[in-house]
């Protein structure tokens, strides 16, 4: 998923804008039978930033999900459906601009890797439009010892609920999704649900079997650790807790739940990532800054070519200049030392001990090589790698494989720079290397004809 501090800034400044759509959404898996999984989606609407309109005399807001699921490896379309989530509103209160619509939405799958594609549109206003695409693993279900599902983040959970017929009721609770994953003093209380599965099989009723509830910061460094045994005559039970995060200042966190047989320290785990954003607490000076020169930093470690490789990658979101100053670098103190300045000028919350918008973007370079490789390119290095790392992941991609007498291309689109651009891509070649053809974007290429490159002759 997503769920970088450098979205959660975008977050915080665009989120009440009313020129375009607020929708983020979050998954867990659940075992839903012996063979299949429960893939469980929650999603959130930003009220303020939706269109009214009426029906039967009452007003309304609300957006279209389309929701589309493709096997990885078949590429056959398992869903592709429209779902419609909307709310009443009083005209004369304008409250509801400070709420969101939550829901959730299911489907049944079986082990494998699929691409998960899923769009929210205004129903008034199909301009207002924010796409989402993710590779979701599905792994296989454990039936011959005990598993774990995901965890679920949630603002709230009412044990004992009698509401059963609310949208978010299970197994007894009714549990508010948050999927933002993020909490702030307004909200320093972080509720989690998950499920534990296979406890009573015969092999564990000798054993002591103990679940740990773990809070890490984004160093690895545990801030919370509880334990407790787990009952073994039952074949799945749920654990729901709740952790207070008024004492800790703004960063990313991990929530781990680990269950281990405590004989043999045997186990698995599941984690779960989150922000908070605390102003109220201040990171200590003895943790605020941990990389104060470059030989104590994670470059002092670098080897030459490690220092080219990470430039190299780093290229897309460099100044004019920098490639030009890098290359006439001649030691490997002074490629270290630019690296160094490189990243810390980039470092958005420089209060904490990482740099996570480093950190982002060496996950955006994973990404895009993974994603956009050729037979002869790493995925970074391809023009849609390129403008992806450059720009971020666009709002909504077109896409046009079979077109009649043209070879496949993409165009995407990127909604709030410049008021609206694209980006058109085409596989020239026919090896899965899309070249950028034309872009409205001020200082990339521009080829109003550039329909005539990919026409079949």
């Amino acid at each position: 998923m997503k769920k970088t501090l450098l979205v959660l800034l975008l977050l915080i400044s665009q989120i009440y804008s009313q020129d375009k759509i607020s929708f983020e959404f979050d998954y867990a898996k659940f075992n839903y039978d012996s063979t299949k999984t429960y893939l469980e989606l929650y999603y959130s609407l930003g009220q303020s930033t939706l269109s009214q309109f009426k029906e039967d005399n009452k007003t309304f807001i609300g957006a279209y999900l389309d929701v589309s699921i493709e096997d990885a490896i078949s590429k056959k379309v398992l869903v592709n459906n429209r779902y419609v989530s909307k709310t009443g509103i009083k005209d004369s209160d304008s409250t509801y601009k400070s709420q969101n619509i939550l829901g959730n939405l299911g489907f049944i799958l079986n082990s494998g890797k699929y691409l998960f594609n899923i769009s929210a549109t205004d129903i008034v206003d199909s301009n207002k439009t924010l796409t989402f695409n993710e590779t979701i693993e599905i792994p296989e279900i454990l039936n011959d010892r005990y598993s774990l599902s995901d965890i679920e983040l949630a603002t709230r959970i009412i044990s004992d609920s009698k509401n059963v017929k609310s949208i978010f009721y299970k197994n007894t609770m009714e549990v508010f999704p948050n999927p933002h994953n993020i909490y702030s003093e307004q909200m320093p209380v972080l509720f989690y649900y998950a499920e534990l599965y296979n406890l009573d099989l015969l092999k564990y009723q000798s054993k002591n079997l103990v679940l740990i509830q773990q809070l890490n910061d984004n160093q690895g460094k545990s801030l919370e650790v509880k334990n407790k045994k787990l009952l073994t005559d039952k074949g799945s039970v749920v654990e729901a807790g709740v952790i207070n995060l008024k004492k800790y200042p703004t960063g990313s966190y991990n929530l781990i739940l680990s269950i281990f047989e405590d004989s043999t320290q045997v186990g698995l785990s599941t984690a779960k990532r989150f922000y908070l954003i605390n102003q109220s607490v201040k990171v200590s000076n003895t943790t605020t800054i941990s990389n104060l020169d470059v030989k104590s930093s994670e470059f002092g470690i670098l080897s030459e070519e490690e220092c080219d490789q990470l430039f190299d990658v780093s290229d897309p979101i460099a100044r004019k200049g920098d490639s030009d100053s890098y290359a006439k670098l001649q030691t490997l103190e002074s490629k270290r030392k630019f690296l160094f300045d490189f990243w810390k000028m980039r470092d958005q919350i420089p209060e904490t001990p990482k740099n996570e918008f480093k950190e982002e973007y060496l996950e955006r370079v994973r990404y895009v090589d993974q994603k956009y490789r050729t037979f002869v390119k790493r995925g970074a290095k391809t023009d849609r790698g390129r403008v992806h790392l450059q720009y971020g992941e666009p709002d909504e991609i077109d896409n046009y494989p079979s077109e009649y007498n043209m070879k496949p291309y993409e165009i995407w689109h990127y909604y709030s720079i410049e008021g609206g651009v694209e980006f058109i891509f085409g596989d020239i070649t026919g090896y899965n290397n899309y070249e950028m053809l034309h872009s409205t974007k001020r200082g990339e290429l521009r080829d109003d004809m550039w329909q005539r490159r990919i026409v079949v002759d």
